[in-house]
């Protein structure tokens, strides 16, 4: 499973590209307000630090400016996915911009037959939400199954599925059992999957142990 993280924060990105976990980003216009900063300049950053695919989604609703905000982003860098809506005139773009071998993330997506739509048009990636769905009483997880059954199914059907609205380690773990493509987490999501209370208790244990031998690794 690729690890994305979800968020147009320098720092925070830089830092967890360090760690050799980003296998990509997502960003939406929400994200980059957060940051203050420009959304140009903020895309080709990012773009610099990570290596794999840097989703940058377009503002507008209509097919024509879609498409044209759409090839604009996908000139910044070679690592840009442009990210659209699952609306008509988004799946229109992502035709397009398929055809011309630009990678697509279709985003909010919350039905397999949405995914359906999406992998038809030729997309990249498909962002189901699962943590949204979760907070009207759906469940979020069963359309990752479905989707991926579904895409499994027909070979012909190159989309990812890429987890999105992911809010605790149970929604990473249970997306991968499914065998879902990619997990796109919020940084203290994918810090929070190193810890454990058993490994802080051990670990504490072997210093403490260590401590009493006198000893340092360096000095030899």
């Amino acid at each position: 499973m690729k690890f994305f993280v979800d968020t147009a924060d320098i720092a925070e990105i830089a830092e967890l590209n360090e760690t050799g976990l980003l296998d990509g980003v997502t960003t939406n216009p929400s994200l980059v307000a957060k940051t203050g900063k420009d959304f140009v300049s903020t895309i080709k950053e990012i773009c610099k630090i990570v290596k794999g695919p840097v989703s940058a989604e377009v503002t507008a609703t209509d097919h024509a400016t879609m498409l044209a905000e759409g090839r604009k982003l996908a000139a910044l860098a070679t690592n840009v996915a442009v990210k659209v809506p699952l609306t008509v005139d988004g799946l229109k773009t992502c035709k397009a911009l398929s055809d011309d071998g630009i990678m697509v993330n279709v985003t909010l997506c919350f039905s397999a037959a949405q995914a359906i739509l999406a992998a038809k048009a030729g997309a990249t990636f498909i962002s189901p939400f699962v943590g949204r769905l979760d907070d009207i009483g759906q469940d979020g997880m069963q359309l990752i199954a479905d989707i991926v059954q579904i895409y499994n199914n027909y070979p012909d059907f190159k989309t990812e599925v890429l987890v999105a609205s992911i809010r605790h380690p149970i929604h990473l773990i249970e997306s991968a059992k499914i065998g879902a493509d990619v997990a796109t987490l919020p940084p203290n999501v994918l810090k929070g999957l190193v810890k454990h209370p058993l490994t802080d208790k051990g670990l504490e244990a072997f210093l403490a142990d260590w401590k009493k031998t006198g000893q340092s690794i360096l000095d030899k």
